[in-house]
């Protein structure tokens, strides 16, 4: 693997985040780095776990498919861990996983990644952690849908996104640094696109957010957090 590519700031509480810097050196030396355009399929619902991706640079996108639709479950920023609970647990993989841009991630094999685990107490720690914190993030999610007025659910994601993947501009704005179509916002909170349509107007209306071609903009973050008690 070539070693003089310049790793990022992986981004806050991701696995490599918060795994050693020297288990991360010898994570990565034990896959293969690869490079992607927008659209590219890392991993695809249905196959066989063979192996995981170390999310380096750019975004991807999480979504499953139900029945004919899909639904856009998450998007995932530098330094996260794709592909693990297929590897760990012998199962189909649950989910597709789709570039947003240019990406560039490690791939490891299942066995080198077990390999790694098994070794590595510590690291297989965090891997735990994160399996149960997606289980988590799930629950809470289902509970949005049922607790909460499309609104407030719009809202909520949009502060996932905007810590995640946000871009701070001077103003003090965040800038959405992934392109989000509104069916895409739709499925992800469980709402019909055209009641995503009036969500959005309402948070545009209080001067929450700014919307454009291909471009979202949260116009002030701690008050929608406050809007929405996160």
């Amino acid at each position: 693997m070539d070693h003089d590519y310049p790793y990022p700031e992986w981004g806050p509480g991701t696995f490599l985040a918060q795994l050693a810097p020297e288990l991360v050196t010898e994570l990565l030396a034990l896959g293969v780095r690869r490079r992607f355009e927008a659209g590219h399929v890392l991993i695809r619902q249905g196959d066989r776990g063979t192996h995981v991706e170390l999310l380096l640079l750019g975004f991807v996108k999480v979504t499953t498919l139900a029945g004919d639709a899909d639904t856009l479950l998450s998007v995932r920023m530098p330094g996260e861990l794709l592909g693990e609970t297929a590897v760990l647990t012998g199962a189909p993989r649950n989910a597709t996983v789709t570039t947003c841009g240019r990406v560039i991630s490690v791939v490891l094999s299942g066995p080198a990644f077990e390999g790694f685990l098994r070794r590595r107490p510590d690291a297989m720690r965090l891997v735990t952690a994160s399996v149960v914190g997606q289980l988590q993030f799930a629950n809470r999610r289902r509970t949005d849908f049922g607790a909460y007025p499309a609104h407030i659910r719009l809202a909520r994601v949009l502060i996932e996104i905007a810590d995640g993947c946000g871009r701070s501009r001077p103003d003090g704005s965040v800038e959405i640094g992934v392109t989000l179509s509104q069916p895409e916002l739709a499925t992800m909170i469980g709402i019909a696109q055209a009641t995503v349509q009036k969500a959005m107007q309402e948070l545009r209306g209080k001067g929450l957010i700014e919307t454009g071609y291909r471009r979202l903009v949260v116009c002030d973050l701690p008050a929608l957090r406050a809007m929405t008690n996160v």
